[in-house]
């Protein structure tokens, strides 16, 4: 595991989720880098990441590796933050969501390390 999706994940189970922000043209970037996708600097600013997020996509797993094999059906969860982040985690407290409905964001500390997690508001 990366250190920094570590930091990134600790972060999220701290209650202090970040993502990057260009400093010349604005466009957000998560995983973090070190080039804008966009403008090509090199000035990133960490910004506060909402704690909740719109599902944009979702999809149940019924076969998995090895490692997860033991959690099937899991639903795996695509969410877009208000900054125009995207994120993808494993859903809980719940067996399924729609497009539509906000998350909440949060992350779990594995053996194998960590699980970036989503559970519904409502």
């Amino acid at each position: 595991m990366q250190q920094w999706f570590i930091d990134f994940a600790e972060r999220i189970d701290d209650g202090d989720p970040i993502y990057l922000a260009c400093e010349e043209c604005g466009t957000t970037a998560l995983p973090p880098r070190s080039v804008c996708p966009e403008c090509g600097t090199r000035t990133f600013e960490e910004r506060s990441l909402s704690e909740t997020a719109t599902v944009t996509a979702s999809t149940t797993i019924f076969s998995s590796i090895p490692a997860y094999a033991d959690e099937t059906p899991y639903t795996v969860v695509v969410a877009t933050f208000d900054e125009g982040v995207r994120l993808t985690g494993q859903l809980r407290d719940a067996d399924s969501v729609e497009p539509g409905e906000t998350v909440t964001v949060d992350a779990e500390e594995r053996d194998d390390g960590w699980l970036v997690t989503f559970s519904p508001t409502g």
